[in-house]
């Protein structure tokens, strides 16, 4: 079974302790727990994530809901950005057969996520998996392609990315800056462009 982890030069960083479980599971590295939003007070646990992100980089695997961005945005905060991949899980309707509830957004968490699409949003990080070619950085999607392709600077921009994140499962409410990281991560330069144009040429497309 241990054969088939992936196995990851960065630390994965998790909110709690199912998702540490199910990420161990399938990946080969180190998991961190925030322990959810005690990382906020917790500045023993910022300096482990901090040195470790400095020694080896580390991997934030947060759910898709708002408060795992909120945890995500501060770990952003606190680390530089060149020592940060970022994976991101799509939003899917659904609950955690250990609760006896949904979550507040009813979706699954990391914990609950289908194993196949968990890793996927691994693989589309960009993080450095041992033993394959690591993902090239030359077709990277900048801020400059964001303006270019009408996501930024126009009267339309916000509905445009508003629809673009609905059409790949992740939340609407996602800043410029935090759409700019997740596309990165799912897509290359040419197949973001090819989107774009898909959705641009729908008939259905307001205005």
């Amino acid at each position: 079974m241990s054969e088939s982890k992936l196995r990851l030069r960065e630390a994965v960083i998790v909110e709690g302790r199912y998702d540490r479980i199910r990420v161990k599971e399938l990946i080969s590295t180190p998991v961190i727990e925030t322990g959810g939003f005690r990382v906020f007070k917790d500045k023993e646990k910022q300096r482990l994530i901090s040195e470790i992100a400095e020694r080896r980089g580390i991997l934030i695997l947060t759910d898709s809901d708002a408060a795992g961005f909120v945890i995500r945005n501060f770990l952003k905060g606190i680390i530089p950005e060149e020592n940060i991949k970022n994976a991101y899980i799509p939003s899917v309707s659904g609950k955690e057969k250990r609760k006896a509830a949904p979550s507040k957004e009813g979706l699954l968490g990391v914990e609950g996520i289908n194993p196949e699409l968990l890793i996927k949003a691994i693989r589309k990080s960009g993080a450095h998996i041992i033993g394959e070619e690591e993902k090239s950085g030359s077709s990277e999607i900048t801020a400059s392609d964001f303006y270019d392709l009408g996501l930024s600077g126009q009267p339309y921009s916000k509905a445009l990315r508003e629809r673009i994140l609905l059409s790949l499962g992740l939340p609407k409410y996602l800043s410029k800056k935090a759409m700019l990281d997740a596309v990165g991560c799912l897509f290359s330069k040419s197949e973001f462009e090819e989107l774009i144009q898909h959705i641009n040429d729908d008939p259905s497309r307001d205005g």
